[in-house]
């Protein structure tokens, strides 16, 4: 059974940083990417960044040059650095994890940009 534990998320002013992290427990043997969605009220879902096991990263348009998603060097932890954050970041951040044949999900982390 694998878990993906989120933290990092808060409150924090426009312009500010925020770094968000996910760690995967349980029996791990690879998987084939991690990454983060975020959903806003009223909003649709949306993938925020990926990174494969390659190493690959992908980023939604909106975050491209403000976020830098990484992963550890044991591949069960991926960290994502917010910087630059604006008021329409604000959403609740869910780690996934795919592996063959599944994917796993984190409970969501509240991230809040406001002045």
């Amino acid at each position: 059974q694998v878990q993906l534990v989120e933290s990092g998320g808060g409150l924090v002013q426009p312009g500010g940083s925020l770094r968000l992290s996910c760690g995967a427990s349980g029996s791990i043997f690879n998987f084939n990417a991690m990454g983060w969605y975020r959903q806003a009220p009223g909003k649709q879902r949306e993938l925020v960044a990926r990174i494969t096991n390659s190493g690959s990263t992908n980023y939604a348009d909106s975050v491209k040059g403000r976020f830098t998603i990484s992963r550890a060097s044991t591949k069960n932890t991926v960290w994502l650095q917010m910087n630059n954050l604006n008021p329409e970041d604000t959403a609740v951040y869910s780690c996934f994890m795919i592996v063959p044949g599944t994917d796993y999900w984190g409970q969501g982390t509240q991230v809040t940009v406001s002045s």
